[in-house]
């Protein structure tokens, strides 16, 4: 396929901030219609040059990145982290999360409490302060075309449903396997009368197999105790009365 370099009149800034990391979107007016409108030039230049353009038809444009470096790994670490506890938060408030963050907004405002709240969850990811939260997380969502901030709002873009699909998908796995759990449920097992009386029938039946000593042989016992011991009185005054014979013959 031939591509006609003239028509491309925006390709040093499409590139530019596709190259950067930066999803174009319908607020970058002028870089996504000439996108749309010549989508498949761009993405067979852009494969010539070794780059993936991916155009999601949900409205926004980016770059695969051939090898995601460590610190390309945190960003989107911390960006996907940010949306999951967003989605919670809006959810224990009974909001809609997809209605916010697709296409919807979110007050500054709300943030200092979110971040309290989930403080332990951004500790994990290194963020240590609110500040933090602002610097590696609000502001690379603006920064890669993910949100726009106006006085204190922040309004979510298209390039959104990259995270928001994997939040979707585990909440989908969590709810089938919440499904599974409740149909097979585990009662506890319930015995019938009937058979409880078999099981007092079984315990009796196994206490009586089990020997006990009669008094008779308790007392037979004893009596072989009592036995011993008058034999070894006699056998101790036997060698008692030896003795003394012996010393008497010794003293004749």
């Amino acid at each position: 396929m031939s591509v006609d370099i003239a028509e491309l009149s925006l390709l040093a800034p499409i590139f530019r901030e596709l190259f950067k990391g930066y999803h174009i979107s319908h607020r970058d007016h002028e870089l996504f219609a000439q996108l749309n409108n010549l989508q498949d030039d761009y993405r067979a230049l852009f494969k010539a040059l070794g780059f993936e353009l991916v155009c999601d038809h949900r409205g926004f444009y980016y770059f695969v990145p051939e090898q995601s470096g460590a610190q390309v790994n945190k960003t989107a670490q911390r960006l996907a982290l940010f949306t999951f506890i967003v989605v919670e938060h809006l959810a224990d408030q009974n909001r809609d999360p997809l209605a916010v963050l697709d296409g919807g907004s979110l007050g500054r405002d709300e943030l200092p409490a979110l971040f309290d709240k989930y403080r332990e969850l951004f500790l994990q990811a290194e963020i240590i302060s609110f500040e933090e939260l602002d610097e590696k997380i609000l502001r690379r969502l603006i920064q890669l075309g993910f949100a726009r901030e106006d006085n204190g709002v922040y309004h979510f873009l298209p390039p959104m449903h990259r995270f928001l699909d994997v939040c979707l998908s585990v909440q989908q796995d969590r709810d089938l396997a919440a499904s599974l759990t409740s149909d097979l449920p585990l009662p506890a097992p319930v015995i019938s009368d009937d058979e409880a009386l078999e099981d007092d029938a079984l315990d009796t039946a196994s206490a009586a197999s089990e020997p006990a000593p009669t008094p008779a042989a308790s007392n037979a016992d004893n009596a072989d105790d009592d036995d011993d011991d008058d034999e070894l009185a006699r056998a101790m005054a036997e060698e008692r009365a030896a003795q003394a014979l012996a010393a008497e013959e010794d003293n004749a």
